[in-house]
């Protein structure tokens, strides 16, 4: 009787080892460390989608979206509290997640600091013994060259920004393939279609702000306002990504007559409440200024310590950007109704015509636009936009640098003049 029972449960035992076999295994492929990130798909997925399509036959059509997809789903309807845990972990941007690189630290480059002290030297040497005429005349030489030398930076940098120097086809970005392939890196944790991704769509949106609005037009805000650069010195708040936004809020508003508000508080002391530490000061500056119609958060990307993202501009060395939407869609809930974003049509019609002048008047200045699921704050207003200034392997000045093309880029697209 022993043996009949135990050959009679062999065949509710195995089904119940194979799931637990799979809900480890993904668990495992999800968050396993080094090892999993390594060997999954040599491993791991070879062995997952075996057995997967063993017992669940149509995955041997789909493709390798929809299997990911279907692993979510399979997972959460065995393991219900999956879901929740995921979509906890997601709020977060995915390039921002990378933790170890908010407590960066790098020590001040010493042999520039050694240099600027054998200037000061010598400029205090050349002051005894220069008479006083003298070097009046030599600063007077010195400013009109620096003003000669300005002028003719801005003219240069006009006529670069006032030519496309690339166009692309609107009958070409009307295929769906080419426009997500062209402008987009679309994360696992969310998808979109054509209907969303529709050029026409995108570029029918009026995204014009009014310039001569009274009060600030323009909110600049940091969510992460703790992220440094290569050569930042810890601690320098200037030498941050709120710095950079310092250099943006000043182009705007000096070279382009914009008002801007430039909001420098912290909110990332703990990164995983960011978001929702920043949600109730972004709501109360936007009640306290109705003229507000662009919400900008700046940010700086985490990534690999061997990716250098760099470009040149107008003979100027500096970091790329890249513009970041959420979509309030998950693959493995599907629509986020608790983070709703009534403005996602706006958001998702500004960052492409903002990627599109880039791409046209600026090429190769920025990496293509980042989908990801949640909303990242990005429903305060339909003029919302979540920037990537380089990332923590670049110098503070490559993203100082970045701010002047991305400042003639937002004039060209509020002002309506990129077309």
């Amino acid at each position: 009787m022993r043996i009949r029972r135990t050959g009679r449960s062999i065949p509710w035992l195995l089904p119940f080892l194979l799931i637990n076999l799979l809900i480890l295994g993904i668990l495992g492929y999800r968050w396993g460390g080094a090892f999993a990130k390594t060997a999954r798909t040599d491993i791991a997925l070879k062995f997952y989608n075996s057995v997967l399509r063993l017992y669940v036959p149509q995955l041997a059509s789909a493709d390798k979206a929809e299997e990911s997809a279907c692993y979510q789903d399979l997972l959460t309807a065995f393991l219900p509290v999956f879901s929740y845990l995921e979509e906890q972990i997601r709020y977060e941007t995915g390039m921002e997640e990378q933790m170890k690189y908010e407590n960066l630290a790098v020590q001040e480059n010493t042999d520039i600091v050694h240099m600027l002290e054998e200037n000061e030297t010598k400029v205090a040497g050349n002051d005894a013994k220069v008479p006083d005429d003298e070097l009046n005349d030599a600063k007077n030489e010195e400013v009109q060259n620096t003003q000669e030398e300005n002028e003719n930076a801005e003219v240069q940098q006009t006529v670069s920004a006032d030519e496309k120097l690339v166009t692309y086809s609107i009958d070409q970005m009307r295929d769906f393939d080419y426009l997500r392939q062209t402008f987009y890196q679309i994360d696992s944790s969310t998808t979109t279609n054509s209907d969303q991704l529709n050029v026409d769509k995108l570029l029918a949106e009026n995204v014009t702000a009014d310039k001569q609005a009274a009060g600030p037009q323009i909110l600049i805000y940091h969510t992460h306002s703790l992220e440094a650069y290569a050569d930042s010195a810890p601690g320098d708040v200037s030498q941050t990504v709120v710095g950079v936004g310092d250099y943006l809020t000043s182009l705007l508003t000096q070279q382009y007559g914009w008002s801007v508000l430039h909001h420098r508080e912290t909110y990332d002391t703990d990164r995983d409440y960011a978001y929702s530490c920043a949600a109730p000061a972004v709501q109360q500056l936007m009640d306290d200024n109705p003229s507000i119609q662009v919400v900008i958060d700046l940010h700086r990307d985490g990534i690999a310590e061997t990716t250098h993202l760099v470009t040149e501009q107008n003979g100027k060395q500096m970091a790329k950007i890249m513009f970041f939407n959420g979509l309030c869609y998950s693959t493995s809930t599907g629509t986020l109704a608790s983070y709703p974003n009534p403005y996602l049509d706006q958001n998702l019609a500004l960052s492409f015509q903002m990627q599109l002048a880039a791409n046209e008047y600026y090429p190769d200045f920025t990496r293509r636009i980042y989908l990801k699921a949640w909303r990242y704050n990005m429903h305060f207003c339909p003029k919302s936009m979540l920037i990537e200034v380089g990332a923590q392997t670049n110098t503070l000045e490559e993203a100082m640098n970045a701010m002047e093309p991305l400042a003639d880029i937002l004039d060209k697209v509020l002002t309506g003049t990129a077309r």
